[in-house]
């Protein structure tokens, strides 16, 4: 299993440890499951996120 997959499944567990349902509930497990999602997609090479804030110069 990739590790960005693994990354996505472990922030939506963590969130439901935190906070149990509500809108709230929803927006926090949606927020990191997508940071979860990019630090695995970052530790599989897949994108390079210091790169993405750099952004182009020259």
């Amino acid at each position: 299993m990739p590790k960005s997959v693994v990354g996505l499944l472990t922030g939506l567990l963590v969130t439901i440890v935190f906070l149990l349902g509500g809108w709230s509930g929803f927006l926090l497990a949606l927020v990191l499951g997508v940071l979860g999602l990019a630090i695995g997609a970052q530790l599989d090479g897949d994108v390079d996120i210091p790169d993405l804030f750099r952004g182009r110069r020259g």
